[in-house]
């Protein structure tokens, strides 16, 4: 049976690249956590698309 993993301590240094560590060492603000999609495979919301006239 595999070990379970060793939870890390958040880098301290300036050199951290994740956000989650920049909030910890207080470096960015907390960041928003994006809703969930009401449904995720409707189509995009675009504009109708130009209407061509007719030739006389």
């Amino acid at each position: 049976m595999p070990e379970p993993p060793v939870a890390r301590q958040p880098r301290r240094d300036d050199t951290a690249a994740d956000a989650n560590s920049l909030e910890q060492m207080g470096r960015i603000d907390e960041q928003p956590v994006p809703a969930p999609s009401i449904d995720p495979f409707l189509e995009p919301d675009l504009p109708p698309p130009p209407v061509d006239e007719e030739p006389t």
